[in-house]
């Protein structure tokens, strides 16, 4: 909220209620000119949820208005970052089977309430309106977005789909088909693209907000309409129509979100099948599909990953202190991180010794800002703010240093020496390494203190985690810093200790290391790879080995080779072979896999044999469980969090250690002792299962 409505509201002190009662908060409003302005401002938080409390107070401040009808109602948020977040999803724990019905009727009575009333009602929206916030402005007449306004329905991210009547009033009010693709992908739509489909009637500047209501009180703006929308709607009237669609939309929801894994899709396209063309028979099939989904497995455990998120995103809360950051090597890396530091406000500069280097770095770095659909304004800012430096200026300026150059322990160790010795008093100094030693890193630096790694997973403006890592002399507050600086750029920091591989890469590498070992045992690349897609894996080993490089890959399993007390997989001749003829993975254009066409698509119709998926999956939480009773995190829900979106690991099993828990560890320490019977001693499981 602005400043302007801020004292508008304070100057006020008029609260509408039920016979004159005064309204609590978390909902203040306020009366000017016959208008009611409701603002939604929910106590001790940044941003607005829905929970029963504000539900309840809307319903009351509702009904108050229904006996003594305004000129027009305005609702917007009293948060200046946004109109509403969503419902309160640690409510969602506590209501399950009909309890969980009963709860969403409740809910949806209250906007049925608003939808009613008998004058005007007008959503003024900025910032994100999301999940049962956007389902209160779609129970509105009219939307009024302000410039950089966003719109979505995120609930299938957490194995839902919306349950306060947005599956059928946004189908009502825009094309069909896109409606249950914002509903399906989970998306946000902005500005102009929401008033491009309907689903805003108007979009303007702060400033000009009491005219735009105005203008739709004296009937200038009406509700967004257009004539291929309309058609479209009414023939999504007709069951025919629907079921061609919806069975498309299921083709397309299986590849993506299969049925077994995600039932919440599936359910979505099922509703709209079977009621799109009825909006109270829809109504009634939203309340008992979500309550079904809400105690479903695959739900609860996308909950929890919502809440490890919010665990990570904990630790980069604070002021990092950190304004100028200077990147070493303008390789794939060092300009992914760079380019993601000046997108997200650092002033940053980026050193390399060679000018095409640099130049093809801030081509990368353009390419990225489309990525991200910056606009002509935001990327010329984010260009301005990273400067080419082959001089190495940056170094004395700079808050942070971050050296990104190739994994080789000697070329590091000089590169920090030079840095040590041109940085400023109180800087940072970071390594951006996979696997080296930090311990063997500080030797090198004069104030070992002020040295620590910050392990980026490539590419950087798309890899949520970033593992700020710290060795026995890294003072607590440099750790600190660096997880702030994770937080400020946007990324999740998982704050681990100094340890071979660190957490991520240690309990990937035996995952790739064992699918190599299965291609040598004859077995074919494409049903390994199914086997960890069925388990439920964004990606199979073999795809991910040519992702991430097979050279990479190689560097990191003989690094750690020498340093693990347990074994690792004998290294293929295959990856060998592979990588001598230069066939490194994707970057090459071949690898296991022929890239040459664009990525692989795994094959559906092969069956891979049952103990495949232990053979791959088992070694990972094996060595999830070492990091975790070696102390490398914090505790098992960082492990979880640190693999599921550093690696994406089945989001919908809760995290390798929950699954492990789900499955119990007694079932676990038995099965990877019988391969380890079988296969070696890489799967003795690790002594932390009996703890």
């Amino acid at each position: 909220m602005t400043d302007r409505l801020a004292e508008f509201l304070d100057r006020k002190k008029l609260e509408l209620g039920p016979a004159g009662d005064v309204v609590a908060h978390p909902w203040r409003c306020a009366d000017a000119d016959g208008i009611a302005w409701l603002a939604l401002d929910c106590a001790d938080s940044s941003i607005n949820t829905l929970s029963d409390e504000v539900l309840r107070s809307l319903d009351e401040a509702l009904r108050g208005l229904a006996q003594a009808p305004p000129r027009a109602l305005v609702i917007r948020s009293a948060k200046p970052g946004g109109f509403a977040a969503g419902a309160d999803i640690g409510s969602f724990d506590r209501v399950s089977g009909d309890g969980a019905a009963d709860w969403l009727e409740q809910g949806h009575a209250v906007l049925d309430h608003l939808q009613a009333l008998p004058c005007p009602t007008i959503a003024v929206i900025h910032g994100a309106a999301l999940g049962a916030g956007f389902e209160i402005a779609l129970a509105c007449r009219h939307r009024i977005a302000i410039a950089g306004a966003s719109f979505g329905f995120p609930e299938i991210h957490l194995g839902l789909h919306p349950g306060l009547g947005g599956t059928f009033r946004l189908a009502g009010l825009i094309d069909p088909l896109e409606a249950m693709r914002l509903m399906l992908t989970g998306k946000t739509v902005h500005t102009a693209k929401a008033a491009k489909l309907g689903i805003v009637d108007l979009v303007t500047e702060e400033r000009h907000v009491r005219a735009a209501v105005d203008a739709v009180i004296e009937g200038e703006i009406h509700a967004s309409a257009a004539l291929d929308r309309e058609l479209k709607a009414h023939a999504f009237t007709l069951h025919k129509a629907r079921s061609l669609a919806a069975g498309r939309m299921r083709v397309e929801a299986e590849r993506k979100a299969p049925s077994a894994h995600f039932p919440a899709p599936h359910a979505l396209i099922d509703l709209w099948e079977e009621h799109g063309g009825d909006s109270d028979a829809m109504r009634k099939a939203e309340i008992a599909s979500f309550a079904r989904l809400l105690d479903s497995e695959t739900s609860r455990n996308l909950r929890r990953v919502f809440f490890l998120r919010q665990g990570l995103r904990q630790d980069g809360r604070g002021d990092d202190g950190i304004d100028h950051v200077h990147v070493i090597g303008a390789g794939a890396m060092g300009a992914e991180i760079a380019g993601w530091a000046a997108i997200r406000g650092k002033r940053v500069t980026l050193g390399d010794l060679s000018p095409e280097a640099l130049g093809k770095a801030m081509k990368q770095v353009e390419g990225i800002c489309r990525d991200r659909h910056l606009d002509g304004i935001e990327m010329r800012d984010a260009l301005d703010r990273l400067m080419p430096d082959p001089k190495g200026y940056g170094y004395a300026r700079a808050d942070l240093v971050i050296e990104a150059v190739p994994e080789d322990a000697d070329l590091k160790a000089g590169v920090h020496r030079e840095a040590a010795g041109c940085m400023k008093k109180g800087a940072i100094l970071v390594t951006n390494t996979s696997s080296l030693s930090l311990a063997e890193l500080a030797r090198s630096i004069p104030e070992p203190e002020r040295f620590a790694g910050l392990h980026f997973f490539n590419p950087v403006s798309k890899m949520l985690l970033v593992e700020v890592v710290s060795h026995s002399l890294t003072a607590p507050w440099v750790a600190e810093r660096l997880a702030a600086f994770c937080g400020a750029i946007d990324r999740l920091p998982a704050l681990v200790r100094d340890y071979p591989g660190f957490l991520v890469n240690r309990a990937l590498t035996p995952y790739l290391m064992e699918a190599m070992v299965l291609m040598d045992e004859g077995i074919p690349k494409q049903h390994i790879d199914r086997a960890a897609l069925d388990f439920g894996m964004p990606m199979g080993p073999v795809t991910l080995a040519d992702q991430v490089g097979l050279d990479i890959c190689l560097n990191v399993a003989e690094s750690l080779k020498s340093v693990l007390a347990k074994p690792l997989p004998e290294l293929s001749p295959r990856l060998r072979e592979k990588i001598e003829a230069g066939e490194t993975g994707r970057k090459a254009g071949r690898g296991f896999y022929d890239w040459s066409g664009g990525a692989p698509h795994p094959e559906t119709r092969v069956s891979a044999p049952a103990e495949l998926q232990d053979r791959l999956i088992l070694p990972m939480l094996d060595a999830c469980m070492e990091c975790l009773r070696n102390g490398v995190a914090r505790d098992a829900d960082q492990v979880d969090g640190a693999m599921i979106f550093a690696t994406g690991f089945a989001p919908f099993r809760g995290g390798p250690l929950h699954y492990a828990r789900t499955r119990g560890f007694a079932d676990i320490r038995r099965r990877l002792s019988e391969l380890a019977d079988r296969h070696g001693e890489r799967f003795r499981p690790d002594p932390g299962w009996n703890e």
